[in-house]
């Protein structure tokens, strides 16, 4: 299916807090026919206000959609994804976390591709227009060569007993947080900008007492041409953004002739070496959807890949390399000591 002027008939499996930027996403884009969402309590899927289904089997038996999205929590990836191969979709996005471990990805991965059926990780913050414009930015050399780059998370949404309760009340529950359910953005984001870390290193701890998994801690990652990225996150502390979840904190990517700085607006500012001010790369805006719009950002692009053929990022094969460094991230955090080996994703 690579033609310009066809549509793709897309199913939703999930109706929970997130899906509502999935579904916003899809009803903007004028290439795609929405037949159906599923969900468990299907009164949720009906107030999409699409066909609703309770079963996986029977939406994809009655709508035959060309595209899957799964938009439910991990332990449910690897059997929707079978059923859907087993009825012949031939395009799935699963959100992140992906999979319950490294090694039911990996096996869901291997059967995906013997299927010849491809799998696209939703890990949408690379999508986001500030990163995108940074990536941009460093593509034309405007600092020079990089040597730092850091992100400080602050959320703001982590202090107290009544901590996550109004939005997503499970995460006082994960075992492991800030890394297996947020900062795995950055490692993605890290890839993304700069390529694959040669080692990392981390230290994680737990500030509020009423959850159960990390709320703060920070990563390093080294690359083999000495750049250094720095993840610095504490979701009890915020930043200066009228909204802390449009990028969820602050970012500095510094070169031997400028800075590129991130605001909690999302704009993106350049700053010459020695010089006092900066010019704005990317103006700050009222963005449309979930950060930045990052959401419409990945379907676009996987919509453009199926239809046009394009290009896609983050397919399941290349997103393992994600699982296997938040691995060795924890594994750091518990040995204490610097990882260089990431497994073999």
């Amino acid at each position: 299916m690579k033609n310009g002027a066809d549509t793709l008939r897309v199913a939703c499996l999930g109706a929970g807090y997130f899906a509502q930027f999935h579904y916003d996403a899809w009803r903007r884009s004028s290439r795609v026919h929405l037949v159906g969402a599923c969900d468990s309590d299907r009164d949720k899927a009906k107030a999409t206000g699409l066909t609703a289904f309770g079963e996986l089997d029977c939406m994809l038996k009655m709508a035959k959609p060309d595209l899957l999205d799964i938009i439910t929590p991990p332990q449910t990836h690897r059997a929707a994804i079978c059923q859907a191969i087993d009825h012949g979709v031939k395009t799935i996005i699963c959100q992140k976390p992906f999979c319950t471990s490294f090694e039911e990805a990996q096996t869901v991965t291997e059967i995906a591709e013997a299927a010849g059926v491809t799998v696209v990780v939703h890990e949408n913050f690379r999508f986001q227009p500030w990163y995108r414009t940074i990536r941009q930015a460093l593509d034309t050399d405007l600092i020079g060569d990089v040597l730092q780059l850091t992100f400080r998370l602050r959320t703001g949404d982590g202090q107290g007993p009544e901590a996550y309760l109004d939005r997503q009340p499970y995460f006082q529950d994960m075992p492991k947080l800030l890394i297996h359910e947020t900062g795995v953005h950055w490692i993605d984001t890290f890839r993304y900008l700069f390529g694959e870390p040669s080692a990392v290193y981390a230290d994680l701890r737990k500030l509020n007492p009423v959850i159960k998994g990390e709320d703060a801690g920070y990563f390093i990652f080294d690359y083999d041409n000495g750049v250094r990225a720095l993840f610095d996150g504490n979701r009890l502390l915020d930043h200066a953004a009228e909204n802390c979840r449009t990028t969820l904190g602050e970012a500095l990517v510094e070169g031997t002739r400028g800075t590129l700085s991130l605001a909690g607006d999302g704009s993106v500012h350049l700053r010459h070496f020695g010089d006092l001010e900066a010019t704005t790369l990317l103006a700050a805006r009222s963005w449309t959807g979930f950060g930045g719009d990052c959401v419409k950002n990945l379907i676009d692009h996987v919509i453009c890949g199926v239809l046009d053929g394009a290009p896609l990022e983050n397919e399941a094969r290349d997103y393992l390399r994600v699982i296997a460094i938040e691995r060795a991230i924890y594994e750091s955090d518990s040995t204490g000591r610097k990882i260089r080996e990431f497994g073999h994703a």
